[in-house]
């Protein structure tokens, strides 16, 4: 027998995080609870995005009838059943279904005494460095961002670009943080043609690739700019389950994964595995998330090339610690915990 319960989480920003749709102060993110008969405790969360049509309103809507789908079956081992009648009770909402996947996975994981990664076999040993975002700001704001990141030792960033100053503040990036690895998000700014323009200065400036370039629809504006361009290119917005990868297979060169648009971490490794099978590489973000959905993402990075998994470092104070990550490094192997490692400060 399975109980369930959740709550809405408010999380000021530690700073105000822009992108080049807008900015965010805060983040509501709603926890899962699923306990056992025995009172062991299976913790998830949804971190919801109005760009995909959710919010915490709509998650606490659909939170009841997926909840009765775990509460019916029962068995916190039957993931797949309970992941499929999910999907078949509500067709969308992804980080709703993602909240009930990753409290279901920990709490199958703590019943049998071992972390996530192990319960899936992965080598904790192969986990990518996490980038670290600096958001979209003043000038002088992104370069003493910057300047916070690279002191902190963080040696992977990520930045924002999206303005009518992108080749400026990829200037000022690189002058505060020589030698680090720079990766660039136009969260679909740019015009084809202005992203093969940026492609060739971003690598004069030593970027490794380029985050969705383009509109999400803009599959030919894709395949040109990977075509044309000097850099590699990541689809996200344009990649948001498994369905998707055949169709940006020839478009980009990596797939950007969210556990938050694909509906939960089975579906996450079913996207994973079909971005292998047609040759693209992976990687795994993020939303800002409470640690108690950031940690099940780590769990995953043994299989990824690229992790971009800060979501919960951009918080004031989160109200949960998960797996190891000093300075961008996932550190699996120094996790003393069983499941996730989420659990409440």
């Amino acid at each position: 027998m399975l109980t369930t319960e959740f709550e809405r989480v408010s999380m000021p920003l530690a700073e105000p995080f822009g992108i080049a749709r807008g900015v965010q102060t805060e983040a509501e993110n709603v926890v899962v609870r699923i306990e056992d008969e025995g009172g062991m405790t299976g913790v998830g969360a949804a971190a919801p995005s109005s760009h995909y049509g959710e919010t915490a309103d709509t998650v606490e809507a659909v939170l009841p009838d997926l909840l009765s789908v775990v509460e019916q079956v029962g068995d916190a081992h039957a993931i797949d059943r309970i992941e499929r009648e999910m999907a078949e009770t509500v067709r969308r909402n992804p980080a709703a279904r993602t909240a009930v996947s990753i409290a279901l996975h920990d709490l199958a994981a703590k019943r049998l005494g071992v972390p996530l990664y192990r319960l899936w076999g992965l080598d904790p040993s192969r986990t990518p460095t996490s980038s670290y975002t600096v958001g979209l700001d003043d000038l002088d704001t992104m370069r003493e961002k910057t300047k916070e990141a690279y002191e902190a030792g963080y040696d992977v960033l990520k930045v924002k670009l999206g303005t009518d100053r992108d080749r400026a503040i990829i200037e000022a990036v690189r002058d505060e943080a020589p030698g680090v690895t720079i990766r660039v998000d136009a969260n679909e700014a740019w015009t084809p043609r202005e992203a093969v323009e940026m492609t060739e200065f971003l690598a004069d400036h030593g970027v490794e690739f380029v985050e969705q370039p383009v509109p999400a629809e803009d599959y030919e504006g894709l395949k040109f700019v990977y075509d044309h361009g000097a850099l590699p290119i990541a689809a996200d917005e344009s990649c948001i389950t498994a369905d998707d990868i055949p169709r940006i297979a020839d478009r980009v060169d990596i797939a950007n994964l969210k556990l938050m648009k694909c509906g939960g971490l089975t579906e996450a490794k079913r996207a994973i595995h079909a971005a292998r099978a047609h040759g693209l590489e992976v990687m795994l973000g993020c939303m800002i998330e409470t640690n108690a959905a950031i940690a099940a993402g780590c769990h995953l990075a043994p299989l990824l090339d690229y992790a971009d998994l800060d979501g919960s470092l951009l918080l004031a104070d989160d109200p949960y610690e998960g797996v190891p990550m000093p300075n961008g490094a996932i550190d699996l192997e120094a996790l003393d915990r069983s499941g996730t490692g989420a659990q409440r400060r």
